[in-house]
């Protein structure tokens, strides 16, 4: 985290606003993202995603409660709240559910091409 000095207009009073490092992913080096779909998502306690994956690059940030998250080939992990995560193209995603007693909320951000509408596929099981 690093803080940097920032001036108000009104008054000209000096503010320190701070930023922290969520995620940095690598996206496809050579795809082209011309747009961003950015949605909120609830998930009541005891929730649980079906198998999926997603044709574009999906990154996000848990905002409420808590996520166990598995991707293909990773363990499971278990996203807090200020967590964020990276779900890259292609890549089944086995586990996203809310294992807790309270509502868990998530900001996603799917990165589109050009052409590129879906953002989800269910799996077959």
């Amino acid at each position: 985290m690093f803080l940097m000095p920032t001036i108000m207009k009104r008054g000209m009073i000096m503010v320190q606003v701070s930023r922290k490092s969520l995620l940095t992913a690598v996206i496809s080096p050579n795809g082209a993202v011309s747009k961003v779909v950015v949605q909120e998502v609830t998930m009541e306690p005891g929730a649980k995603a079906p198998p999926h994956l997603h044709p574009c690059p999906t990154m996000g940030v848990v905002t409420e409660g808590a996520i166990s998250f598995q991707t293909e080939g990773q363990p499971v992990s278990c996203l807090q709240t200020g967590d964020a995560f990276y779900e890259p193209p292609n890549v089944r995603v086995y586990k996203f559910d809310n294992d807790g007693n309270v509502p868990a909320k998530f900001v996603v951000f799917y990165l589109l091409g050009q052409y590129e509408t879906d953002t989800v596929h269910i799996l077959k099981t």
